[in-house]
């Protein structure tokens, strides 16, 4: 790949990430040890939630979630249709349903109106709500929250692109108005751990649990079914879990990637800011939507795009963009549509997913980019627009 390449996403990393990782590697600890720790105690103050439970990837971060509430066969969880299929997989990992929410057409996000059609079509079986922040965009996460308890779910959010936003005033993640918050550090998103996920909480028990299901369901210490104090190495597994913890080396890079927080946040601003004035008002290339009450922290810059009426297609837009050095993407494919869902509920793709996925491109955005690459990706797309 050329040097001057821009992908839509990239990790960056300085001497003070590689030095955090080579003092673990000189050290005792390369698992379970004291980093782990010492990240979710910084992660922890940095959403203002209770409790950070680390854990080795954001897909793993929303399984965790859903077994920690108790999700199982019988359950209903209302995932929007437009998100990464890892949403709605880690219901079905729990033997649960997934009833599809459709979702605004210009920020593909799910709205209340949305999730109060899809609780009627759950049949009165949802048990947890999972809204996604699409981009790093916040829905009205109070309204969803409400909406979700006068029926009985309680809800969870898929906040992996959504890390360094603030709603309200307050971080996301902070769990105000949800069970638990899952977030992803992959090496595209904000801060990246290479793989890497969490879950906040401010339940304490469910934070107990999450500790015993990362790690196979095992309890030691005070809370032993069978008391055996005398024997040191006694350790109970006491519900079925996983290895979905992670490492040391893992958790080093990303506390030291979560100290440059606001910097990474402030940079992605600044692009963001960029790329909407030169689309101020552009006739044929929109940015999504913003929403009110939302301080995005931008993981993509999406934009709207009619290829139709523009007489092109994505695929040659992608292309033609990609041989000038420019790497786009698209987020997502609606779940709904895929061959596995299917071949299980039907095609299912509603409205509004289906039009936010036709006209959505995603630009590049990360940290490492210069001040003056947003106008150059601006110029290459206009140019293949014609």
């Amino acid at each position: 790949m050329a040097a001057d390449f821009l992908p839509y996403g990239r990790q960056f990393i300085d001497e003070s990430d590689i030095e955090a990782v080579v003092e673990v590697l000189r050290g005792d600890w390369l698992t379970t040890g004291p980093a782990v720790a010492a990240f979710e105690h910084d992660f922890a103050a940095m959403t203002g939630a209770q409790h950070a439970i680390a854990c080795s990837n954001g897909t793993t971060a929303l399984h965790l979630a859903l077994a920690g509430l108790g999700v199982g066969e019988g359950d209903v969880c209302i995932v929007p249709a437009i998100t990464f299929m890892a949403t709605s997989n880690a219901a079905i990992y729990c033997g649960a349903d997934v009833v599809f929410s459709d979702v605004d057409p210009d920020t593909g996000l799910m709205t209340p109106d949305n999730l109060r059609a899809a609780l009627i079509k759950s049949g009165g079986r949802a048990k947890v709500v999972l809204p996604v922040h699409l981009s790093g965009q916040c829905e009205d996460i109070a309204a969803l929250a409400a909406i979700s308890g006068d029926a009985g779910a309680v809800m969870v959010e898929d906040a992996c692109h959504a890390l360094g936003t603030k709603w309200r005033g307050a971080p996301v993640g902070a769990c105000a108005h949800s069970a638990a918050s899952c977030f992803s550090f992959h090496p595209v998103k904000t801060i990246a751990a290479g793989e890497g996920g969490m879950v906040t909480t401010n339940d304490p028990a469910l934070a107990d649990r999450l500790r015993a299901l990362r790690s196979h369901g095992i309890v030691r210490g005070e809370d032993l079914l069978e008391q055996n104090a005398d024997q040191p190495w006694w350790h109970e597994m006491q519900s079925l879990g996983w290895n979905y913890r992670l490492s040391d080396i893992q958790a080093a890079l990303a506390r030291s990637q979560l100290s440059k927080l606001d910097a990474f946040g402030a940079k992605r601003r600044s692009l963001a800011a960029t790329y909407d004035r030169l689309l101020d008002d552009h006739a044929t290339i929109r940015p999504l939507v913003r929403t009110p009450d939302c301080d995005p922290c931008l993981h993509l810059y999406a934009v709207r795009i009619d290829f139709a009426a523009l007489g092109t297609d994505r695929t040659r837009v992608m292309n033609a963009l990609r041989e000038r050095g420019i790497g786009t993407q698209v987020h997502y494919i609606p779940v709904p549509s895929q061959p596995w869902y299917r071949a299980k509920y039907g095609d299912q793709t509603p409205p509004g997913a289906a039009k936010y996925y036709e006209r959505t491109l995603s630009l590049p955005l990360f940290a490492g980019m210069s001040d003056d690459d947003p106008a150059r990706v601006i110029e290459a797309l206009e140019a293949v627009l014609g």
